[in-house]
């Protein structure tokens, strides 16, 4: 496993971290199955652990929790994230800070994550969406200040809503966050024009959500792919998106270099990118973290796949299903 510095933190965390969604709310989650995959990353080398509330209303946050106290002995980094008051994913502009981030509330559920986490502090702690237009507002700052002198948190971040890597750009110049979170990959490519180049000017990490486009850049779905009605990806993969998504991936693999597959060329994309301090793919069996693992071993994509990979760019725009 390497290891990149988290900006401004000067963390070292593993480039390749564990994204913790799948493990509550998603169909397929066993219980067992995702114990041993998770304590196979931490043997691996995996120290980045991204959690939240939101995912199964704690459980993946309790889970998280139970994993730290099992390897007391390493260290590995919290990061976790409040959801808006009003519980809708994504924010719209029209939403005010007090509909979705009131001081009272990011207090509130800080001390909630605290509990299910079962620590004393909380490395990083995220706001799930964010509108730019609340950069300037005293409430969130004065909020958050407070949990870090009482050192609850160590250091805040934010987690872009999708498809809207510009919509943090002042409230990172606000100098109060240390790391944000965007989805980027192969498809999404779109922080690379504002996003990271501030991040680098500010020394704000950044963590590359969704490597996968939500599976699609797994090579596994098909045009007739079907989810159970309680999985949030039924919501999400509607005919329009599935679809496209489906024809955009099927496109990139003639570009597929021999010995590898579709997975381990979309992550080594993201590893290519210096700006990137961690990519945090969702992982529920073994199998997934071991190849997942083994994509951070200094091996780089030749600069000529690199150029082809940059020209299947697709620039989407905030939708009814994107969620």
């Amino acid at each position: 496993m390497q290891y990149r510095r988290f900006g401004k933190t000067d963390w070292q965390v593993s480039e390749i971290g564990y994204g913790m969604w799948g493990l509550a709310g998603w169909t397929g989650s066993e219980e067992a199955e995702y114990n041993t995959a998770l304590n196979r990353s931490v043997e691996l080398g995996c120290n980045f652990f991204d959690t939240a509330w939101g995912y199964g209303a704690g459980l993946s946050e309790q889970i998280l929790g139970k994993l730290v106290k099992q390897h007391a002995d390493k260290r590995l980094y919290i990061a976790t994230k409040i959801p808006p008051k009003n519980f809708k994913w994504p924010s719209k502009p029209e939403f005010s800070l007090d509909d979705c981030f009131p001081a009272s509330h990011i207090i509130e559920y800080t001390e909630k994550s605290l509990k299910n986490l079962g620590v004393d502090t909380i490395d990083l702690q995220q706001f799930h969406v964010w509108e730019d237009h609340w950069a300037q507002r005293e409430e969130w700052q004065n909020a958050i200040e407070k949990l870090t002198r009482d050192g609850k948190v160590q250091h805040w971040g934010v987690s872009v809503n999708r498809w809207e890597p510009d919509n943090v750009l002042n409230t990172l110049r606000t100098g109060k966050i240390s790391a944000v979170q965007v989805i980027y990959n192969i498809f999404d490519q779109a922080p690379e024009d504002n996003l990271f180049p501030l991040c680098r000017e500010l020394d704000v990490a950044v963590i590359a959500r969704v490597p996968f486009d939500e599976g699609t850049l797994t090579g596994t779905f098909t045009k007739d792919t079907k989810f159970p009605a309680d999985d949030w990806r039924s919501t999400y993969f509607v005919p329009e998106n599935l679809i496209s998504s489906v024809e955009h991936a099927d496109a990139l693999r003639p570009l597929i270099p021999s010995g590898m597959n579709m997975p381990e060329m979309a992550l080594r994309f993201i590893l290519a990118n210096n700006d990137v301090a961690t990519t945090i793919p969702g992982m529920r069996k073994v199998r997934n973290v071991e190849a997942n693992m083994a994509a951070s071993d200094e091996r780089l994509l030749p600069e000529s796949l690199l150029e082809q990979l940059k020209t299947h760019r697709w620039n989407r725009s905030p939708t009814s299903w994107s969620q």
